[in-house]
């Protein structure tokens, strides 16, 4: 029956729609060998820590691509979240996952936190874009995924339809925790799936420090350039 299926329906590369070969899953190799990397997590650039500058403190970041728009980035990010792509989730996280696994300065964190999305936004998608991808990164790392210590407070505008201005107030009250004894000292890797404005962290960042002595770190799917 899956390979009838196949011979109607053949596996499409998520990222540039063309059909994938035989061993080849979500992405195609030239897609894999094409798509914009950032390795930030291996350099002294540190584009998330100067976004939030003056705003939260980033102690360490990690991004899997650059984000541009009408790029193959933008594809794999929309057919995740509004197209139930919801295997590319963990695919993305195992890919950074394996990156940042190797990456000395990552094994001081102690978990991994998704951005939540509100219940009704939940309810909508049936699904966190963002869970399979921390919940990826949490097994590479061998740390525990808390996905029950933040949460959203208010359904907030679909982003892309606000200026740069409203993307980062619209969410800064947006978030809460639901208790602050058990994460007390730790270091704390909150992941996302695009990092634009900053805002979302920034809002995330706010609740979480309600946590005492919290470091916060954050790997995102996608950084704008």
């Amino acid at each position: 029956m899956k390979s009838l299926l196949k011979l109607f329906f053949p596996d499409q590369c998520s990222a540039c729609d063309e059909l994938l070969s035989e061993g080849e899953a979500f992405v195609c190799t030239s897609c894999r060998h094409t798509l914009p990397v950032t390795h930030l997590h291996t350099t002294t650039l540190n584009p998330i820590q100067k976004l939030l500058y003056g705003r939260t403190t980033i102690h360490l970041e990690a991004a899997l691509f650059y984000f541009d728009k009408k790029t193959r980035v933008q594809q794999l990010i929309h057919n995740l979240k509004y197209r139930r792509q919801e295997q590319l989730s963990p695919f993305m996280g195992n890919w950074l996952g394996s990156q940042l696994a190797e990456a000395p300065a990552f094994s001081a964190i102690d978990c991994v936190i998704p951005v939540p999305l509100h219940k009704s936004r939940l309810r909508e998608r049936g699904y966190n874009q963002v869970a399979g991808f921390g919940k990826a990164i949490a097994h590479c790392l061998n740390k525990p995924y808390h996905d029950a210590i933040l949460f959203r407070t208010k359904a907030t505008r679909t982003q892309v339809f606000l200026n740069r201005v409203f993307r980062g107030t619209e969410v800064l009250d947006s978030f809460a925790v639901t208790e602050t004894a058990s994460l007390q000292g730790k270091h704390i890797l909150l992941v996302d799936d695009l990092i634009t404005t900053g805002g979302t962290i920034e809002g995330c960042a706010l609740a979480l420090q309600q946590i005492p002595d919290i470091k916060l770190s954050v790997a995102v799917m996608a950084i704008a350039q």
